[in-house]
């Protein structure tokens, strides 16, 4: 036996501890399954058939408003986006610091405010746009809310496409320029290609964050989905009338989610053994 055996005496193994269960957790697992179901049966015990025969066909009209302004806005802020993207990856500080104080402010002040701004505050300058003849487009609520959420989601899409374009490795420039390929094929055949593979999942999110905050644009008298429900609540006080636009809410953006894992599927199949 050595000194430090003889000065430091071995002491037994520790007890194995008791499994614990997880008690808590399964208790709050319990309590909102409860619930859910208590809710479910309270929905199926008032259900009122007669909503949809009298707001079925607003909740449709809103229902194509909502889809309407989130797909024209996310078109035209994917145009936008372009330049924007290729400003920030500029080495031109004029075009970086231009493109990041716009995509800065848009994504760091809260939308209800830009609407409002555009909404109210253009309203400041009529004679303005009076003058170069747009003042027919800012006048309507339906094109205030297009343009505002079409600047917003060109803030959001630009970082979405620098990023992807970015994630793309140098290598496959590299490999490329060997072949003798031009810039421009270069990144139409081979970057680009590779980057919205990359870009799919955010822009998809993207989309499901607009047709969530679209719900605001009902505050400027826009009768898209939630526009409807609100003018339904106020004639019955009834608050299926909510749970039902939620659940229209819910299918759109399931809808996008299936969509989105199929073509998810379809363009990485080359990718998978």
């Amino acid at each position: 036996m050595s000194v430090a055996e003889r000065i430091i005496a071995a002491s037994p193994p520790p007890e194995a501890l008791a499994r614990r269960r997880p008690i808590a957790g399964i208790l709050a697992i319990a309590f909102w399954i409860v619930a859910a179901v208590g809710f479910v049966v309270y929905l199926a015990a008032v259900f009122d058939l007669t909503l949809f025969s009298r707001f079925g066909l607003s909740y449709l009209s809103g229902l194509w408003v909502t889809v309407s302004l989130v797909v024209v806005s996310f078109v035209c802020g994917a145009i936008v986006s372009v330049p924007l993207a290729f400003g920030r990856m500029s080495k031109n500080l004029v075009a970086q610091w231009s493109a990041f104080a716009f995509v800065n402010f848009f994504r760091g002040t809260p939308l209800i405010a830009q609407i409002f701004l555009v909404y109210y505050g253009f309203g400041q300058f009529r004679g303005f746009f009076e003058a170069i003849g747009l003042w027919g487009f800012f006048r309507e609520a339906w094109y205030c809310a297009l343009f505002s959420l079409a600047l917003n989601t060109a803030a959001y899409q630009a970082e979405i496409l620098r990023g992807a374009i970015e994630s793309v490795p140098r290598g496959q420039w590299e490999g490329a320029r060997s072949l003798g390929l031009s810039r421009r094929v270069i990144f139409w055949k081979v970057v680009l290609p590779q980057a919205m593979i990359v870009a799919l999942r955010p822009y998809a999110n993207e989309i499901i964050l607009m047709i969530k905050a679209s719900a605001i644009v009902a505050i400027i008298t826009v009768y898209d989905l939630f526009g409807e429900t609100r003018q339904a609540y106020s004639r019955t006080f009834d608050f299926q009338t909510y749970v039902w636009a939620a659940l229209l809410y819910l299918s759109i953006v399931e809808a996008l989610r299936h969509a989105t894992n199929f073509a998810e599927r379809r363009l990485t199949r080359h990718l998978k053994r």
